[in-house]
């Protein structure tokens, strides 16, 4: 029960960090919502299995089976992932962008997810460092891209205040009327 216990506290600790994030920025069905599917049985209990503290689950389950069967049904349930965005297109497959409400969550999500793993080594460069080494900055659209890329830089030079300022003032008002 130890580990079920644990694994439920830090996907519960990660979804409130998410949901405060998305509720500054006034996403707040999106806080509420997010990440829904780690509770289900087909992710949560291989969280469990997989749980360690450190990292996701979802990559020590990769490690041993070469693939994650959470991930694969976690990313097709959660559109704050760029992964879920991607479509078979005439000439192969091709990401297509995000809409910004999305974009603004995949941030939330990037900041918990690097407050909860981190603990007390996190500092606002994290969300950066893990995107700029990750695999998929070649697959993202480029739009996707470039505003991801943009407040991650935001975050490390400006901090979470300014950051979450700009999304909610600027980045998702952008395309509405006044």
């Amino acid at each position: 029960m130890g580990k079920a216990w644990q694994h439920f506290k830090t996907i519960t600790h990660h979804k409130y960090l998410v949901a405060k994030g998305c509720f500054c920025v006034g996403l707040y069905w999106q806080g509420i919502t997010h990440d829904l599917s780690k509770y289900s049985p087909a992710e949560f209990l291989v969280g469990i299995r997989y749980y360690q503290g450190t990292r996701s689950p979802n990559a020590a389950e990769r490690d041993e089976k070469g693939y994650s069967s959470a991930w694969l049904h976690h990313k097709g349930r959660n559109k704050h992932h760029w992964e879920y965005w991607v479509d078979f297109l005439r000439d192969g497959i091709r990401p297509v962008p995000m809409p910004d409400r999305y974009i603004a969550e995949m941030i939330m999500d990037r900041i918990a997810a690097s407050k909860v793993y981190k603990g007390d080594r996190y500092t606002d460069e994290e969300p950066l460092r893990y995107f700029l080494a990750a695999d998929c900055n070649r697959e993202l659209h480029p739009y996707t891209k470039e505003n991801l890329s943009h407040m991650l830089h935001m975050l490390a030079e400006k901090g979470e205040d300014e950051t979450m300022r700009y999304i909610r003032e600027e980045f998702l008002k952008k395309g509405k009327k006044k």
